[in-house]
């Protein structure tokens, strides 16, 4: 029976990040990706059920478009098969019958964050109509949690103190702290959008675990900032795109943040 779960597992990712190529094409072109068939980028020939198989289509055709023999990004099968490993970890992770509502949530926030790391590391910008929706589910979903910490007084007044404050306190922090480096930079070193996405990641993550995306993030940038240069492919004045460290900071952390937290306990006795 888990077999069969994790294999239905395996070709529901494998539907959904085709589907999230889908947007990320139709964001680039300005498109609605609610309608219309799927068609070759380069000949504009609609695409048949045989073309759109994810990941064993682009082997077949030997990532070749069959209409056209132009070659097909790389960016579609990664997609797919990123989408699949993080719903199977997510699943083996977090799914519980009790704690579905949640596991839903993690599903459709990971789906935003893979649309926000594609699109940015190809454009170097987080299109606001991607970490706007992701950060008013979050909202939502977060207030509606929110309730099962929430108390009413004699007065009939909430007491937020544990509920929608939890989450949204590391979110202003997160953000704050991007903001400052926007504006101390005057934008050469950040963007707003890394102030939007750091927002969605204390939605997302909460305390303490935005701790650890952020520092993940930082540390993962630096080396791969470093190794460019290294490699002559980009200079220190060269732009490079924070979002996709941000969201494998994200996560990262999400897996395995508590871990990397207790490790960091246990290893200085605190």
């Amino acid at each position: 029976m888990s077999f069969l779960i994790y294999f239905f597992i395996f070709l529901f990712g494998l539907a959904v990040g085709s589907f999230l190529n889908c947007i990320i094409y139709r964001l680039e072109e300005g498109e609605s990706f609610l309608r219309g068939r799927s068609f070759c980028p380069h000949c504009g020939h609609i695409l048949s059920f045989g073309d759109l198989i994810p990941v064993l289509s682009f082997l077949i055709l030997k990532g070749k478009c069959r209409y056209c023999s132009q070659k097909i990004s790389l960016q579609y099968p990664l997609v797919e098969l990123a989408t699949v490993i993080i719903f199977l970890t997510l699943y083996y992770n977090f799914f519980t019958m009790v704690n579905l509502l949640q596991f839903i949530f993690l599903l459709a926030i990971s789906c935003f964050l893979i649309i926000i790391f594609v699109y940015d590391l190809k454009h170097y910008i987080i299109p606001d109509k991607v970490v706007y929706p992701a950060i008013g589910f979050a909202f939502l979903y977060q207030l509606f949690r929110s309730l099962e910490f929430v108390n009413w007084n004699l007065f009939g007044i909430w007491n937020l103190e544990f509920g929608i404050l939890r989450p949204i306190l590391p979110s202003i922090l997160a953000s704050a702290f991007f903001l400052a480096i926007v504006l101390i930079s005057r934008g050469k070193w950040m963007g707003m959008g890394d102030v939007k996405l750091a927002f969605l990641m204390g939605l997302f993550l909460g305390w303490p675990n935005i701790l650890v995306a952020l520092f993940l993030a930082f540390l993962i940038g630096a080396i791969i900032g470093i190794g460019l240069i290294v490699a002559g492919k980009k200079t220190l004045k060269s732009e490079v795109p924070f979002g996709p460290f941000l969201v494998t900071g994200t996560f990262l952390a999400l897996f395995w943040g508590e871990k990397l937290i207790n490790y960091y306990l246990n290893f200085f006795n605190l």
